[in-house]
C-alpha cells in the first residue's frame, strides 16, 4: 500500500495543488461559520429577546454559504488539473510495457483490460479521494477555527477522539487492503475449482467420483468463505473507528454541558459546538471513512495491479567492449522466435553482408523476412547466436550510435503531423534546402512534393496514400547519415517504375543496402540474394540461386507470370 501511496503523492502537481488549496479557502468559510453563528445567534439574539438580530446571525449562514458555492466551483474546475496528469502517466506506463513485452516475444493480454478499464477506475478513486481528503482538510480547519473562536475548551474535548477515530481508520486500511488481495485470489482459486469440477461433471457422476469432486472444491471454497469473513472482520472494526471519532465527540460534549456552564460557557456556544460537531465533524469523518473503505481500496487494489503488471526492472546499459568497426553485418548460427514455446522464426542463421553490399531478401509471406531486418537493425536480441554490426552486438548499441549506423523503412511508412521539412530531416535535421531537394529528385518523389506545396507544406498523414508515405519515409532514410540502409518491402504501394527508381537511388546512394524484396525486380538488380525457406537459408547471386534453390525459381516463375500479366517486363541482370 505504501507504494501506491506514494504514487499518488508524488504524481500531485504543485501548481494545481496550490490553485486547489487557495480557492479551498472561500469553500473552508461556511464550516467556520455555521457553529459561531448559530452561538451568536442564540446568545445575542433569540435569548436576549432580540430574534431581529438572530435571523441576520442566520443570514449569514446563507451568505457564506453562497461564498462557499463558488469556491467549490473553482475547486473542481481545478481537479483536473490533478488528475489527468496521473490518468496520461498511467496509459504510457501501460502502452509502453505492453510494447516492451511484444517486442520480447512475450505479448500481454491483460494490456487492454489495464488500459481501457484500470486506468479508468484508478482515474476516478484518485479524483474521489483528492476530494474527500481536500474536503476532510477544509471541514477540520473550519471547525477548529470557528470552536477557537466561541469557546476553545470544547475543542480539548471534542478534538482528540476524532482524530483517534480518523487515524485508526486510515490504520486499518493496509489491512483491509491486504484481505481484499487474498479474497480475489481465493475467489479465482474457488471458481477455477469449480469450473473444472463442472465441466467434468458428466464424468464425475458416471464414476461416482461426486466426494473426490466436492474434496476438490471444497478447499478453494473454504478459503474464500475464511477471506470473506476476515475481510467482514475489518468492516466492523471501521464502524467501531466511527462510533469512536464520530459519536464519541458528540456524547463527551453533552456530558461535559453542565461543566462547561459553571465555567462560563454561554448555552449559544454549546449549541455552536453541537453544530460544529453534527455539520463538520460528523459528515467529515462519515465521508472519509466511506472513501477509505470504498475509493481507497479500488484505488490501491487496482493501481497496485497496473504497477505490478508495467513495472519492468531496468535493463543493464550494454557493456561494449569495443566500438563498432564500420557497418558490416555478420549473422553468427541466430536463432529467434516469439515466445519460449513458439517454433523459431529464425533458425541457426549464417550471414556476412560486407560493407557496400547490395543484399536482397526473398521468401514466401511470414517465413521471418522482416524479423530478420528487425534482428540486423538491434531491434530485436536474438535467442541463440549474434548478430553484429561493425563487429558489436546489434541489440547492445546505444541508441544514438544504433540510429547513426543503420536507417529501416518499414511496410508501412511513419509520417507524423508537420511540415514536410519535419518529416524528411528528423533524421539529420541539418540537411540543407539544396540537399533536401537531391534526395526527393533522386528517390522521385519531386511530383509528390509539388502537389503538397513544397518542402514548408504541412502534412497530414491521414490525406495521404500509402504509396505517397512511402515516398516521403524514402526520402527521410535517403538523408538519413547512416550508412546501412534496410528497406522492409518500403516500396511496396509504389508502382514498378516508381520502384524502380527508388531502389536504384539507393543503390548509387553508398553504404550498404539490405532489401525485403516485393517485386523480383529488387532480387535481379542486387549483388547478392539471399533466400528463406523456413528450415534453411541459400545466399548467391541470381543465376547461381536459379540451380541451387527450388524455391528461388518458383518465386522466379511467380513473380515472372505476375509480371507479364500486369504492365512490367522482366529482364534477368547478367
Amino acid at each position: 500500500m505504501r507504494r501506491e501511496l506514494r504514487f499518488g503523492v508524488a504524481s500531485l502537481r504543485r501548481r494545481p495543488l496550490l490553485e486547489l488549496a487557495a480557492w479551498s479557502v472561500p469553500d473552508a468559510v461556511p464550516t467556520a461559520i455555521y457553529g459561531l453563528a448559530i452561538a451568536r445567534a442564540v446568545d445575542e439574539g433569540f435569548l436576549a429577546g432580540r430574534p431581529g438580530v438572530g435571523l441576520a446571525w442566520l443570514a449569514v449562514l446563507v451568505g457564506a454559504a453562497c461564498l462557499g458555492a463558488v469556491g467549490s466551483r473553482q475547486v473542481f474546475r481545478r481537479l483536473g488539473d490533478l488528475v489527468e496528469p496521473v490518468r496520461d502517466d498511467l496509459v504510457r506506463r501501460v502502452v509502453t510495457a505492453a510494447l516492451r513485452q511484444g517486442v520480447a516475444g512475450r505479448p500481454d493480454d491483460g494490456a487492454v483490460a489495464r488500459l481501457t478499464r484500470q486506468v479508468e477506475i484508478v482515474r476516478d478513486t484518485y479524483a474521489g479521494l483528492i476530494v474527500v481528503a481536500r474536503d476532510f482538510v477544509v471541514r477540520v480547519v473550519g471547525v477548529v477555527a470557528g470552536l477557537l473562536t466561541i469557546a476553545p475548551v470544547i475543542v480539548v474535548l471534542v478534538l482528540p477522539p476524532f482524530l483517534l477515530g480518523f487515524a485508526v481508520a486510515v490504520l486499518t486500511l493496509g489491512v483491509a487492503a491486504a484481505r481484499v488481495r487474498t479474497s480475489v485470489r481465493a475467489d479465482e482459486r474457488a471458481a477455477t475449482a469449480a469450473g473444472a469440477v463442472v465441466a467434468g461433471t458428466r464424468d464425475v457422476v458416471a464414476r461416482g467420483a461426486e466426494g473426490y469432486a466436492m474434496a476438490l472444491v471444497a478447499g478453494p471454497v473454504g478459503e474464500h468463505a475464511a477471506a470473506e469473513r476476515a475481510l467482514a472482520r475489518v468492516g466492523a472494526l471501521r464502524t467501531l473507528c466511527f462510533a469512536l471519532g464520530g459519536w464519541l465527540p458528540l456524547v463527551i460534549l453533552l456530558a461535559a454541558g453542565p461543566w462547561l456552564v459553571e465555567r462560563g460557557v454561554s448555552a449559544g456556544a454549546i449549541m455552536g459546538g453541537l453544530t460544529y460537531v453534527l455539520v463538520g465533524l460528523h459528515p467529515a469523518l462519515e465521508t472519509a471513512m466511506g472513501a477509505l473503505s470504498g475509493s481507497g481500496l479500488r484505488y490501491v487494489v487496482t493501481l497496485g495491479r497496473i504497477l505490478d503488471a508495467t513495472t519492468i526492472p531496468a535493463a543493464r546499459p550494454p557493456v561494449l567492449t569495443a566500438a563498432p568497426n564500420g557497418h558490416a553485418v555478420a549473422i553468427d548460427a541466430a536463432s529467434f522466435a516469439y515466445g519460449s514455446h513458439a517454433e523459431p522464426v529464425v533458425r541457426d542463421l549464417d550471414l556476412v553482408v560486407d560493407d557496400g553490399d547490395h543484399l536482397a531478401i526473398v521468401g514466401p509471406s511470414g517465413i521471418g523476412k522482416s524479423t530478420l531486418a528487425a534482428l540486423v537493425c538491434g531491434l530485436l536480441r536474438p535467442d541463440e547466436g549474434r548478430v553484429l554490426l561493425g563487429g558489436v552486438p546489434a541489440a547492445d548499441l546505444p541508441a544514438q550510435r544504433l540510429a547513426a549506423t543503420r536507417v529501416l523503412i518499414p511496410q508501412e511508412a511513419y509520417v507524423f503531423e508537420g511540415t514536410i521539412r519535419d518529416n524528411v530531416t528528423y533524421l539529420r535535421p541539418t540537411a540543407t534546402t539544396a540537399e533536401i531537394s537531391d534526395a526527393v529528385e533522386a528517390v522521385g518523389a519531386g511530383a509528390l512534393l509539388s502537389r503538397l506545396g513544397g518542402v514548408a507544406a504541412l502534412v497530414r498523414p491521414e490525406q495521404l496514400s500509402a504509396g505517397e508515405r512511402q515516398l516521403l519515409a524514402l526520402v527521410r532514410a535517403y538523408l538519413s547519415p547512416a550508412p546501412l540502409a534496410v528497406l522492409d518491402e518500403a516500396t511496396c504501394h509504389l508502382d514498378p517504375v516508381a520502384e524502380r527508381l527508388a531502389e536504384a537511388a539507393f543503390a548509387r546512394r553508398g553504404g550498404t543496402l539490405i532489401v525485403i524484396a516485393h517485386r523480383i525486380s529488387s532480387a535481379l538488380h542486387a549483388r547478392r540474394i539471399l533466400v528463406l525457406d523456413g528450415a534453411s537459408a541459400t545466399v548467391g547471386r541470381h543465376d547461381e540461386l536459379q540451380l541451387a534453390s527450388p524455391l528461388y525459381r518458383e518465386l522466379l516463375g511467380h513473380w515472372t507470370v505476375a509480371a507479364t500479366e500486369g504492365s512490367g517486363q522482366i529482364q534477368p541482370a547478367s
